[in-house]
């Protein structure tokens, strides 16, 4: 049989980073087995629910690489297919009409210490099939309730193992409201079986549901999918993860710069081991490797610094045309005015291609591109405090030797390393001492790429310009 999983997100938030990874492990289960993907979208919830939140999911899902091979299918589309089948169990002595409200039943529950499923089967029972049918006719409202056997209900999960429940703790849940809208783990049985699923993969937070929805299998007849609940990803605090951590949605982190191959990478190392030690897995790597035997029982947690490593090493891994027109993006919204350089391919490939290697994110590589696209230089205050103001008239000595020694020299990154190293030597200082200040002069900041491919990068009349400006900015400080 063709290994059939789905992913059935509900539009009533953004697709998360934990709706993400189910969908990803379904996605490489599909993807290794030559299966299909269904995308399913549990609408029901029709006050919660939003198009935004569905544009949302699918945009976050594409973004992410995860193409799905049916659907995408409204689960609102089946209402009269799960009404059908929840009046079928009625007829068949499976369910029954609970006539109570929500509120009465509840406060008669609490009032006698039992729960209001065993109140309203109580009830039921008393009154009848006959004066229930009576009920019904008259057009007066009703619920209808599954009847829960009695008994145990056990299951194979692949990652748990055998998982049993005695039937004594489920309640008999509600199967269609009053209103005739069938509630949420009917809804699932009856897509499910319509769309052949074979394996329904996710979190460890519907753990629960999975009794009552193989008993509602069981009782209609359905063939039974295969189950497989993952455990929850948790923040640092060891905690679920919530917006609390800081974001949760799959769309900020595009937003923040980080690249779809390492949030699939990350994300699939969450919760999921390998076997071996390999971290940085292409996409391609990752549906060769993937095996759900090997999805750990143990909650993993969300770690950002992780987070940020894989993708820089991802964005190394990255061609520099892909790269370019979301640095280039970053950098229009700028508020300085926008540079031509932007528009020169050639200039802003080798501009990232340098910058690729050093940045954990887009926006740390937009952020690190500035001193090079803009005229205008951002100086942070620790660089200046520390290889300028602490020897002002040093630093001015070694620059004016330095703008000296390159005037005149090839601009080539070998032509320019020989000019500033022999100034260093001049002075009798090492390198590293001409090159700090340099660097503060050039970029503003702290750290930069290597300072002879800045020098190239910058061009000749930028960086004699911007030397020339750091010189009056020292002689100001030393006077």
């Amino acid at each position: 049989m063709s290994v059939r999983v789905r992913f059935a997100p509900s539009p009533t938030g953004y697709l998360h980073v934990g709706g993400a990874r189910t969908a990803l492990f379904n996605w490489l289960i599909a993807r290794k087995h030559g299966g299909v993907f269904v995308l399913r979208v549990e609408d029901t919830d029709r006050a919660r629910s939003s198009d935004e939140h569905t544009a949302a999911i699918l945009d976050g899902l594409t973004w992410l690489g995860l193409d799905w091979d049916e659907g995408p299918f409204f689960q609102s589309y089946g209402l009269e297919r799960h009404r059908a089948a929840a009046l079928r169990l009625l007829e068949e002595g499976k369910a029954y009409r609970d006539f109570t409200t929500p509120g009465g039943i509840r406060d008669e529950a609490e009032a006698r210490g039992m729960h209001p499923s065993h109140v309203a089967r109580e009830k039921a029972d008393a009154l009848g099939d006959a004066e229930a049918e009576k009920r019904a006719a008259s057009g007066q409202p009703f619920a209808v309730r599954f009847r829960v056997p009695e008994g145990e209900t056990v299951f194979q999960d692949r990652v748990h193992g055998e998982m049993r429940f005695a039937n004594r703790d489920v309640d008999d849940l509600v199967i269609l409201r009053s209103d005739g809208t069938p509630v949420y783990n009917l809804a699932v049985v009856s897509d499910d079986d319509e769309m052949g699923i074979t394996l329904v993969l996710r979190g460890d937070d519907h753990l629960s549901n999975t009794p009552k929805q193989v008993l509602l299998y069981r009782a209609l007849g359905y063939p039974e999918p295969d189950f497989a609940h993952v455990p929850l990803i948790l923040g640092a605090d060891g905690k679920r993860l919530s917006k609390r951590h800081g974001a949760t949605a799959v769309g900020d982190y595009e937003n923040q710069g980080i690249l779809p191959s390492a949030m699939v990478n990350f994300l699939a190392l969450l919760g999921w081991n390998p076997g071996d030690e390999r971290e940085m897995m292409s996409v391609a790597e990752l549906v060769k490797a993937f095996d759900e035997a090997r999805i750990l029982k143990k909650s993993s947690v969300f770690d950002l610094e992780k987070l940020g490593w894989l993708n820089g090493r991802h964005l190394a891994e990255t061609p520099t045309d892909q790269l370019v027109p979301r640095v280039r993006s970053r950098l229009e919204g700028a508020a300085q005015p926008a540079s031509e350089r932007l528009d020169n391919s050639e200039w802003m490939s080798a501009l990232v291609d340098l910058l690729k290697v050093r940045a954990r994110s887009v926006d740390e590589m937009a952020e690190q591109a500035r001193p090079f696209v803009f005229d205008e230089v951002a100086f942070d205050e620790r660089a200046v405090a520390k290889h300028w103001e602490r020897d002002p008239s040093g630093a001015l000595d070694r620059l004016e030797a330095v703008g000296g020694a390159v005037k005149t020299c090839e601009w080539r990154e070998d032509a320019l390393e020989v000019a500033v190293r022999d100034s260093a030597a001049d002075l009798g200082i090492g390198a590293g001492k001409l090159i700090h200040p340099l660097r503060v002069a050039l970029t503003g900041q702290m750290n930069s790429p290597g300072i002879f491919d800045v020098m190239v990068l910058l061009g000749k009349e930028r960086t004699m310009e911007r030397l020339r400006s750091a010189l009056v900015r020292l002689r100001s400080l030393g006077e």
